[in-house]
């Protein structure tokens, strides 16, 4: 038997997401080793965990929640390592790690805990930590005012503004049964989701052979070529989860990935959106990254962005 050791934060929803993959792979039924293949998770207490009272742009970024998880893998103590795509940083692994398998992805949307849109009145509390979510939702209703908010899904639900709302992922309703609590699923159309907002990140170490054939063995290609072009935009812009950035990629019925991206301003008073497609998603996210950053006005909207935050 082959004992795949699974790395993974310590968050409900982290160990969650952890369980439904691992469970994935021992049951894959394809593959030359899938059969005999037993989990077992090896759990990671990350930057991001730790200091739940700080804005994540001050412990690091994306990587407050992704580090530690990697270097687990990296020195051998796990073999394989899950992450919330989006917490994933676009420079992840510098070599000595890749993203070797994407389940489907989950529902990428962000959804309203509380009060929907048009149920808040004026001057309402939204709670969210996100520069992205403050700035659409600044677009659409420039009257909401908006508090910090850090914390795992529970820690979230509990923080709802009287007559407000607090801004969540989806999908993480979504994997932990918490959908009747979603007062509204807004539409792309309103908030662009975060890069890699829904998918999981399956990595394992460059070189790793027989374990990277028990994780493809969950790879889904359309989730892996979308979150390659989103991964690609945001790698390009230089960016993480704390700059107004969101993208989302879909696969058009040619095949070829169709990418939208935004760049916004913290106030939301300027929202750079566009879309590009082509049938490679690394050129096609690197090609939008560059449209909107050098054509379109947003290196300006992210230099005054990177003086504040």
């Amino acid at each position: 038997m082959l004992t795949l050791r699974v790395a993974t934060r310590g968050s409900p929803l982290a160990l969650r997401q952890a369980e439904l993959v691992a469970g994935a792979i021992a049951s894959a039924g394809s593959g030359a080793i899938a059969s005999r293949i037993v989990t077992e998770l090896v759990v990671v207490q990350t930057s991001g965990d730790l200091h739940r009272d700080r804005p994540i742009g001050a412990i690091g970024g994306q990587g407050a929640f992704a580090t530690e998880v990697e270097q687990v893998l990296i020195e051998g103590r796990a073999d394989v390592a899950v992450h919330s795509a989006k917490d994933l940083p676009s420079s992840a692994g510098s070599g000595e790690l890749v993203i070797v398998a994407v389940p489907q992805r989950a529902d990428p949307r962000d959804a309203l805990v509380g009060r929907a849109l048009a149920d808040l009145g004026p001057g309402a509390r939204v709670a969210t930590g996100a520069p992205r979510r403050r700035a659409q939702l600044s677009w659409v209703r420039p009257d909401l005012r908006f508090e910090e908010l850090r914390g795992n899904v529970g820690t979230r639900i509990g923080k709802v503004p009287e007559a407000g709302a607090v801004v969540m992922a989806y999908a993480a309703l979504e994997r932990l049964g918490l959908t009747a609590l979603a007062a509204e699923v807004l539409e792309t159309s309103t908030m662009l989701p975060q890069v890699g907002q829904g998918a999981l990140a399956i990595q394992c170490r460059a070189g790793d052979g027989v374990v990277a054939e028990a994780a493809r063995s969950i790879d889904d290609a359309a989730s892996h070529r979308r979150l390659d072009a989103e991964r690609a935009f945001l790698g390009q812009l230089g960016g993480g989860c704390e700059l107004p950035v969101g993208a989302l990629a879909v696969i058009g019925r040619s095949g070829e990935v169709e990418l939208e991206g935004l760049i916004a301003s913290l106030d939301g008073l300027v929202l750079l959106r566009r879309a590009m497609s082509g049938p490679d998603p690394f050129q096609v996210g690197s090609a939008l990254a560059v449209e909107l950053r050098d054509r379109c006005g947003g290196a300006e909207i992210l230099s005054r962005t990177s003086g504040v935050l």
